[in-house]
Protein backbone atom coordinates (compact mmCIF):
# COMPACT_ATOMS: atom_id res chain seq x y z
CA UNK A 1 0.00 0.00 0.00
CA UNK A 2 1.96 2.93 -1.16
CA UNK A 3 0.34 6.93 -0.27
CA UNK A 4 2.37 10.30 -0.37
CA UNK A 5 5.12 10.39 2.27
CA UNK A 6 3.65 11.98 5.48
CA UNK A 7 0.28 12.25 4.07
CA UNK A 8 -2.62 12.30 6.29
CA UNK A 9 -6.63 12.43 6.47
CA UNK A 10 -8.85 13.78 8.80
CA UNK A 11 -12.01 12.10 8.70
CA UNK A 12 -15.57 12.84 10.31
CA UNK A 13 -17.43 9.80 10.76
CA UNK A 14 -21.59 9.68 11.79
CA UNK A 15 -24.19 7.08 12.37
CA UNK A 16 -27.37 6.21 14.43
CA UNK A 17 -27.42 2.64 15.19
CA UNK A 18 -30.56 0.58 15.59
CA UNK A 19 -31.09 1.60 19.07
CA UNK A 20 -32.29 5.06 17.62
CA UNK A 21 -31.20 7.09 20.72
CA UNK A 22 -28.33 9.39 19.28
CA UNK A 23 -25.46 10.16 16.77
CA UNK A 24 -22.63 9.06 17.16
CA UNK A 25 -19.51 11.38 16.00
CA UNK A 26 -15.82 10.85 16.14
CA UNK A 27 -12.99 12.73 14.41
CA UNK A 28 -9.44 10.31 13.24
CA UNK A 29 -6.63 10.97 11.53
CA UNK A 30 -5.49 8.45 9.33
CA UNK A 31 -2.43 7.47 6.98
CA UNK A 32 -1.05 4.48 5.69
CA UNK A 33 2.39 2.22 6.41
CA UNK A 34 3.23 -0.45 4.30
CA UNK A 35 -0.10 -2.25 3.94
CA UNK A 36 -1.12 -1.25 7.62
CA UNK A 37 -3.79 1.86 8.42
CA UNK A 38 -2.98 3.59 10.95
CA UNK A 39 -5.91 5.31 13.18
CA UNK A 40 -5.44 7.84 15.57
CA UNK A 41 -8.64 8.78 17.65
CA UNK A 42 -8.64 12.39 18.18
CA UNK A 43 -12.26 12.35 19.77
CA UNK A 44 -15.95 11.34 19.67
CA UNK A 45 -19.62 12.66 20.75
CA UNK A 46 -22.64 11.31 21.23
CA UNK A 47 -25.34 13.97 20.48
CA UNK A 48 -29.03 12.66 21.20
CA UNK A 49 -31.50 13.22 19.24
CA UNK A 50 -34.20 15.69 19.94
CA UNK A 51 -36.80 14.04 21.86
CA UNK A 52 -40.01 14.59 19.35
CA UNK A 53 -37.65 13.16 16.68
CA UNK A 54 -36.63 9.95 18.10
CA UNK A 55 -40.24 9.46 18.82
CA UNK A 56 -41.15 9.90 15.09
CA UNK A 57 -38.28 8.07 13.88
CA UNK A 58 -38.70 5.07 16.45
CA UNK A 59 -43.18 5.13 14.57
CA UNK A 60 -42.04 4.88 11.38
CA UNK A 61 -39.88 1.71 11.75
CA UNK A 62 -41.81 -1.79 10.89
CA UNK A 63 -43.79 -2.68 11.59
CA UNK A 64 -45.87 0.38 11.55
CA UNK A 65 -46.83 1.64 8.00
CA UNK A 66 -45.31 4.92 6.65
CA UNK A 67 -46.08 6.97 4.08
CA UNK A 68 -44.13 8.85 1.17
CA UNK A 69 -44.01 11.94 3.24
CA UNK A 70 -43.49 10.68 6.39
CA UNK A 71 -40.07 9.40 5.50
CA UNK A 72 -39.08 12.66 3.29
CA UNK A 73 -39.80 14.67 6.21
CA UNK A 74 -37.61 12.00 8.55
CA UNK A 75 -34.66 11.97 5.83
CA UNK A 76 -34.48 15.87 6.00
CA UNK A 77 -34.81 16.12 10.04
CA UNK A 78 -32.59 13.38 10.34
CA UNK A 79 -29.63 15.04 7.87
CA UNK A 80 -30.04 18.00 9.57
CA UNK A 81 -29.69 16.90 12.79
CA UNK A 82 -26.50 15.00 11.39
CA UNK A 83 -25.10 17.97 10.07
CA UNK A 84 -25.44 19.99 13.71
CA UNK A 85 -23.92 16.77 15.15
CA UNK A 86 -21.07 16.73 12.26
CA UNK A 87 -20.83 20.59 12.80
CA UNK A 88 -20.14 19.93 16.36
CA UNK A 89 -17.56 17.43 16.57
CA UNK A 90 -15.75 19.46 13.66
CA UNK A 91 -15.80 22.28 16.66
CA UNK A 92 -14.61 20.05 19.02
CA UNK A 93 -11.97 18.51 17.23
CA UNK A 94 -11.25 20.36 14.39
CA UNK A 95 -11.34 20.89 10.51
CA UNK A 96 -11.78 17.36 8.50
CA UNK A 97 -11.02 16.09 5.16
CA UNK A 98 -13.98 14.64 4.54
CA UNK A 99 -17.02 13.23 6.24
CA UNK A 100 -18.55 9.52 6.21
CA UNK A 101 -22.24 8.64 6.94
CA UNK A 102 -23.96 5.65 7.79
CA UNK A 103 -27.06 7.47 8.32
CA UNK A 104 -30.08 6.05 10.26
CA UNK A 105 -31.29 2.76 8.68
CA UNK A 106 -35.03 2.36 8.82
CA UNK A 107 -35.34 -0.73 6.84
CA UNK A 108 -33.13 -3.39 5.76
CA UNK A 109 -34.74 -5.61 3.30
CA UNK A 110 -34.14 -9.08 3.17
CA UNK A 111 -36.35 -12.35 2.21
CA UNK A 112 -35.41 -15.82 2.59
CA UNK A 113 -31.63 -15.03 3.53
CA UNK A 114 -31.07 -12.51 0.95
CA UNK A 115 -30.64 -8.73 1.44
CA UNK A 116 -32.79 -6.95 -1.68
CA UNK A 117 -32.61 -3.85 -0.50
CA UNK A 118 -31.37 -0.91 2.30
CA UNK A 119 -32.90 2.32 3.11
CA UNK A 120 -30.61 4.76 5.37
CA UNK A 121 -32.67 8.15 6.25
CA UNK A 122 -30.11 11.61 6.81
CA UNK A 123 -30.00 13.03 3.78
CA UNK A 124 -26.03 14.28 2.96
CA UNK A 125 -26.52 17.50 1.60
CA UNK A 126 -27.84 19.19 4.76
CA UNK A 127 -24.55 17.56 6.13
CA UNK A 128 -22.27 19.24 3.24
CA UNK A 129 -24.43 22.47 2.95
CA UNK A 130 -23.61 22.98 6.69
CA UNK A 131 -20.09 22.03 6.94
CA UNK A 132 -18.53 23.01 3.73
CA UNK A 133 -16.82 19.45 3.66
CA UNK A 134 -17.58 16.61 0.97
CA UNK A 135 -19.77 13.72 2.64
CA UNK A 136 -19.55 10.20 1.38
CA UNK A 137 -23.33 8.55 2.36
CA UNK A 138 -25.08 5.45 1.31
CA UNK A 139 -22.33 3.12 2.11
CA UNK A 140 -24.27 -0.11 2.04
CA UNK A 141 -26.26 -0.41 -0.69
CA UNK A 142 -23.10 -1.66 -3.23
CA UNK A 143 -22.28 -4.22 -1.26
CA UNK A 144 -26.19 -5.53 -1.40
CA UNK A 145 -26.18 -4.98 -5.47
CA UNK A 146 -23.13 -7.49 -5.10
CA UNK A 147 -24.92 -9.95 -3.50
CA UNK A 148 -23.86 -9.57 -0.58
CA UNK A 149 -25.77 -8.35 2.71
CA UNK A 150 -24.79 -4.83 3.44
CA UNK A 151 -23.79 -5.47 7.04
CA UNK A 152 -22.09 -6.08 9.42
CA UNK A 153 -19.98 -3.69 8.00
CA UNK A 154 -17.80 -3.64 10.97
CA UNK A 155 -16.02 -6.50 9.84
CA UNK A 156 -13.93 -4.39 7.39
CA UNK A 157 -11.96 -2.70 10.48
CA UNK A 158 -12.43 -5.33 12.97
CA UNK A 159 -10.44 -7.48 10.57
CA UNK A 160 -7.91 -5.52 9.88
CA UNK A 161 -7.45 -4.75 13.63
CA UNK A 162 -7.91 -8.07 15.29
CA UNK A 163 -5.70 -10.13 12.97
CA UNK A 164 -2.75 -9.69 15.28
CA UNK A 165 -4.51 -10.92 18.24
CA UNK A 166 -5.51 -14.02 16.76
CA UNK A 167 -2.06 -14.41 15.05
CA UNK A 168 -0.50 -13.80 18.81
CA UNK A 169 -2.72 -16.16 20.69
CA UNK A 170 -3.19 -18.82 18.03
CA UNK A 171 -6.84 -18.89 18.47
CA UNK A 172 -10.75 -17.21 17.17
CA UNK A 173 -11.25 -13.72 18.33
CA UNK A 174 -14.29 -12.35 17.79
CA UNK A 175 -15.42 -8.81 17.82
CA UNK A 176 -18.36 -8.45 19.42
CA UNK A 177 -20.81 -5.30 18.74
CA UNK A 178 -24.08 -4.82 21.46
CA UNK A 179 -25.97 -2.28 19.59
CA UNK A 180 -29.97 -2.58 19.20
CA UNK A 181 -28.74 -6.01 16.95
CA UNK A 182 -25.84 -7.78 18.03
CA UNK A 183 -23.32 -8.63 15.60
CA UNK A 184 -19.99 -10.36 15.51
CA UNK A 185 -16.90 -10.50 13.34
CA UNK A 186 -14.81 -13.75 13.52
CA UNK A 187 -11.26 -13.19 12.97
CA UNK A 188 -8.72 -15.73 12.31
CA UNK A 189 -5.01 -15.51 11.40
CA UNK A 190 -6.16 -16.54 7.86
CA UNK A 191 -7.86 -14.42 5.29
CA UNK A 192 -11.57 -16.02 5.76
CA UNK A 193 -13.65 -13.77 7.77
CA UNK A 194 -17.20 -14.47 9.32
CA UNK A 195 -19.20 -11.33 10.09
CA UNK A 196 -22.89 -11.18 11.22
CA UNK A 197 -26.17 -10.32 12.93
CA UNK A 198 -26.24 -12.73 15.54
CA UNK A 199 -29.55 -11.57 17.30
CA UNK A 200 -31.24 -8.85 19.48
CA UNK A 201 -29.38 -7.09 21.81
CA UNK A 202 -30.66 -3.36 22.77
CA UNK A 203 -33.40 -3.45 20.54
CA UNK A 204 -36.11 -6.13 22.51
CA UNK A 205 -34.40 -4.69 25.72
CA UNK A 206 -35.32 -1.53 24.86
CA UNK A 207 -38.94 -2.03 23.66
CA UNK A 208 -39.73 -4.49 27.24
CA UNK A 209 -38.48 -1.80 28.86
CA UNK A 210 -40.34 0.76 28.09
CA UNK A 211 -43.59 -1.74 27.56
CA UNK A 212 -43.56 -2.14 31.10
CA UNK A 213 -42.44 1.23 32.79
CA UNK A 214 -45.44 2.54 30.51
CA UNK A 215 -43.05 4.36 28.05
CA UNK A 216 -41.61 6.07 31.21
CA UNK A 217 -38.61 4.20 30.52
CA UNK A 218 -36.83 4.25 27.31
CA UNK A 219 -34.21 1.32 28.06
CA UNK A 220 -33.48 -0.94 31.38
CA UNK A 221 -31.06 1.70 32.82
CA UNK A 222 -27.27 0.11 34.73
CA UNK A 223 -29.64 -3.38 33.82
CA UNK A 224 -31.39 -3.03 37.69
CA UNK A 225 -35.06 -4.58 35.93
CA UNK A 226 -32.92 -7.52 35.02
CA UNK A 227 -30.34 -7.59 37.28
CA UNK A 228 -33.39 -8.11 40.06
CA UNK A 229 -36.08 -10.85 37.88
CA UNK A 230 -34.98 -14.21 37.04
CA UNK A 231 -35.13 -15.96 33.55
CA UNK A 232 -38.38 -17.59 32.55
CA UNK A 233 -37.14 -21.07 30.75
CA UNK A 234 -40.46 -21.10 28.49
CA UNK A 235 -40.23 -17.65 27.53
CA UNK A 236 -36.88 -18.37 26.66
CA UNK A 237 -37.58 -21.79 25.03
CA UNK A 238 -39.74 -20.05 22.63
CA UNK A 239 -37.22 -17.30 21.76
CA UNK A 240 -34.37 -19.64 20.86
CA UNK A 241 -37.03 -21.55 18.17
CA UNK A 242 -36.86 -18.77 16.17
CA UNK A 243 -35.45 -19.99 13.07
CA UNK A 244 -33.35 -17.03 12.58
CA UNK A 245 -30.88 -18.31 15.02
CA UNK A 246 -30.45 -21.85 13.31
CA UNK A 247 -29.60 -19.87 9.97
CA UNK A 248 -26.17 -20.27 8.37
CA UNK A 249 -24.25 -17.26 8.37
CA UNK A 250 -23.82 -14.75 6.58
CA UNK A 251 -27.54 -13.44 7.59
CA UNK A 252 -28.08 -9.75 8.61
CA UNK A 253 -31.84 -8.62 10.74
CA UNK A 254 -33.10 -5.97 12.31
CA UNK A 255 -35.95 -3.81 13.83
CA UNK A 256 -38.22 -5.18 10.72
CA UNK A 257 -37.48 -8.38 12.53
CA UNK A 258 -37.06 -8.13 16.01
CA UNK A 259 -40.17 -5.81 17.01
CA UNK A 260 -42.57 -5.17 19.41
CA UNK A 261 -45.13 -7.36 17.58
CA UNK A 262 -42.65 -9.97 17.38
CA UNK A 263 -42.10 -9.59 21.37
CA UNK A 264 -45.99 -10.15 22.13
CA UNK A 265 -46.15 -13.32 19.95
CA UNK A 266 -43.56 -14.39 22.03
CA UNK A 267 -45.53 -13.84 25.32
CA UNK A 268 -49.11 -14.97 24.11
CA UNK A 269 -50.35 -17.72 26.00
CA UNK A 270 -47.73 -17.84 28.62
CA UNK A 271 -48.16 -16.76 32.32
CA UNK A 272 -47.96 -13.70 33.15
CA UNK A 273 -44.22 -12.43 34.02
CA UNK A 274 -43.14 -9.96 36.14
CA UNK A 275 -41.61 -6.68 34.63
CA UNK A 276 -37.89 -7.56 35.94
CA UNK A 277 -37.97 -11.39 34.60
CA UNK A 278 -39.46 -10.34 31.50
CA UNK A 279 -36.04 -8.10 31.25
CA UNK A 280 -33.64 -11.02 32.50
CA UNK A 281 -34.79 -13.25 30.24
CA UNK A 282 -34.32 -10.81 27.17
CA UNK A 283 -31.07 -10.10 28.75
CA UNK A 284 -30.27 -14.20 28.85
CA UNK A 285 -31.30 -14.97 25.42
CA UNK A 286 -29.03 -11.99 24.53
CA UNK A 287 -25.96 -13.85 25.88
CA UNK A 288 -27.16 -17.38 25.04
CA UNK A 289 -27.34 -16.67 20.88
CA UNK A 290 -23.93 -14.76 21.24
CA UNK A 291 -22.31 -17.15 23.29
CA UNK A 292 -23.81 -20.37 20.83
CA UNK A 293 -21.86 -18.16 17.84
CA UNK A 294 -18.87 -18.34 19.60
CA UNK A 295 -18.74 -21.49 20.43
CA UNK A 296 -19.39 -22.37 16.91
CA UNK A 297 -16.59 -21.01 15.69
CA UNK A 298 -13.97 -21.66 18.41
CA UNK A 299 -13.06 -18.30 19.62
CA UNK A 300 -11.16 -17.62 22.82
CA UNK A 301 -11.12 -14.30 22.80
CA UNK A 302 -14.63 -11.85 22.59
CA UNK A 303 -14.18 -7.90 22.65
CA UNK A 304 -17.10 -6.34 23.24
CA UNK A 305 -17.84 -2.83 22.23
CA UNK A 306 -21.64 -1.08 21.64
CA UNK A 307 -23.97 0.57 23.84
CA UNK A 308 -24.53 -2.84 25.31
CA UNK A 309 -21.35 -2.66 27.13
CA UNK A 310 -23.02 -0.15 29.03
CA UNK A 311 -25.30 -2.59 30.59
CA UNK A 312 -23.77 -4.67 33.48
CA UNK A 313 -26.77 -7.27 33.25
CA UNK A 314 -25.77 -8.41 29.99
CA UNK A 315 -22.07 -8.02 30.41
CA UNK A 316 -22.83 -10.79 33.62
CA UNK A 317 -24.89 -12.79 31.20
CA UNK A 318 -22.44 -12.73 28.52
CA UNK A 319 -19.48 -13.53 31.29
CA UNK A 320 -21.14 -16.88 32.53
CA UNK A 321 -22.07 -18.19 29.16
CA UNK A 322 -17.85 -17.30 27.67
CA UNK A 323 -15.10 -19.30 29.01
CA UNK A 324 -13.66 -17.48 31.67
CA UNK A 325 -11.34 -14.60 31.25
CA UNK A 326 -12.85 -14.67 27.19
CA UNK A 327 -14.38 -11.39 27.42
CA UNK A 328 -12.77 -7.87 26.98
CA UNK A 329 -13.67 -4.47 26.36
CA UNK A 330 -12.97 -2.64 23.03
CA UNK A 331 -11.05 0.09 25.35
CA UNK A 332 -8.75 -2.98 26.46
CA UNK A 333 -7.52 -2.73 22.98
CA UNK A 334 -6.93 0.93 22.84
CA UNK A 335 -10.30 2.00 20.78
CA UNK A 336 -12.75 3.77 22.31
CA UNK A 337 -15.61 1.11 22.91
CA UNK A 338 -18.46 4.37 22.82
CA UNK A 339 -16.89 5.53 19.76
CA UNK A 340 -15.96 2.70 17.94
CA UNK A 341 -19.09 2.39 14.99
CA UNK A 342 -18.44 5.98 14.38
CA UNK A 343 -14.42 5.24 14.04
CA UNK A 344 -15.41 2.41 11.67
CA UNK A 345 -17.70 4.93 10.10
CA UNK A 346 -14.74 6.87 9.11
CA UNK A 347 -12.55 4.16 8.30
CA UNK A 348 -14.77 2.95 5.64
CA UNK A 349 -14.91 6.76 4.44
CA UNK A 350 -11.26 7.20 4.53
CA UNK A 351 -11.34 3.67 1.81
CA UNK A 352 -13.52 5.38 -0.34
CA UNK A 353 -12.39 8.42 -0.70
CA UNK A 354 -8.92 6.59 -1.00
CA UNK A 355 -10.11 4.43 -3.81
CA UNK A 356 -9.59 1.25 -1.65
CA UNK A 357 -12.91 -1.55 -1.45
CA UNK A 358 -13.98 -1.39 1.97
CA UNK A 359 -15.77 -4.46 2.19
CA UNK A 360 -15.14 -7.97 2.80
CA UNK A 361 -16.50 -10.42 1.06
CA UNK A 362 -16.25 -13.73 3.28
CA UNK A 363 -18.65 -11.88 5.38
CA UNK A 364 -21.07 -9.75 4.12
CA UNK A 365 -21.87 -12.54 0.98
CA UNK A 366 -20.86 -10.67 -1.31
CA UNK A 367 -19.32 -11.38 -4.81
CA UNK A 368 -16.14 -9.47 -4.46
CA UNK A 369 -14.85 -6.47 -2.91
CA UNK A 370 -16.16 -3.17 -3.69
CA UNK A 371 -15.73 0.73 -3.14
CA UNK A 372 -18.46 2.02 -1.34
CA UNK A 373 -20.64 5.40 -1.01
CA UNK A 374 -22.22 8.40 -2.90
CA UNK A 375 -20.13 11.66 -2.53
CA UNK A 376 -21.70 14.44 -2.36
CA UNK A 377 -19.31 17.69 -3.09
CA UNK A 378 -18.85 20.52 0.03
CA UNK A 379 -18.45 23.82 -0.64
CA UNK A 380 -15.45 23.84 -2.63
CA UNK A 381 -14.37 21.77 -5.89
CA UNK A 382 -13.53 17.64 -4.97
CA UNK A 383 -10.11 17.21 -4.81
CA UNK A 384 -9.41 13.64 -4.61
CA UNK A 385 -6.35 12.23 -3.69
CA UNK A 386 -4.39 9.39 -5.61
CA UNK A 387 -5.72 6.01 -5.24
CA UNK A 388 -3.70 4.32 -2.64
CA UNK A 389 -1.83 1.43 -4.56
CA UNK A 390 -1.91 -2.08 -3.03
CA UNK A 391 -4.23 -3.18 -0.12
CA UNK A 392 -4.82 -2.58 3.19
CA UNK A 393 -4.65 -5.62 5.61
CA UNK A 394 -3.77 -3.98 9.02
CA UNK A 395 -5.21 -1.70 10.95
CA UNK A 396 -2.86 0.03 14.26
CA UNK A 397 -4.56 2.00 16.71
CA UNK A 398 -1.86 4.65 17.96
CA UNK A 399 -2.52 7.11 20.78
CA UNK A 400 -3.83 10.25 20.18
CA UNK A 401 -1.49 12.62 22.31
CA UNK A 402 1.03 10.94 19.50
CA UNK A 403 3.22 13.64 17.40
CA UNK A 404 1.47 13.63 14.04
Amino acid sequence: MTTPTGHRFRVLGLLSGTSVDGIDVAVAEFRAEDGTVVLTPLGELDVPYPADLRTDLLDALPPRPSSARQLTVLDTRVGQAFADAAARGIAAYGPVDVIASLGQTVYHWVENGVALGTLQLGQPAWIAERTGVPVIADLRIRDITAGGQGAPLASTLDAMWLRGLAEETGHPVAALNLGGIANITVVTHSDTVLAYDTGPANALLDLAAAHVSDGKLSADVDGRLALAGSVREDLLRRLLADPYFAAAPPKSTGKEHFHGGYLDAALSGLPPLSPEDLLATLTELTAATVAAECRRHGVATVVASGGGVANPATMAALARHLPEGALRSSDDLGLPGSGKEAYLTALLGWLSWCGVPATLPSATGASGPRLLGALTPGAAPLNLPAPLGGAATRLRVAESGQPR
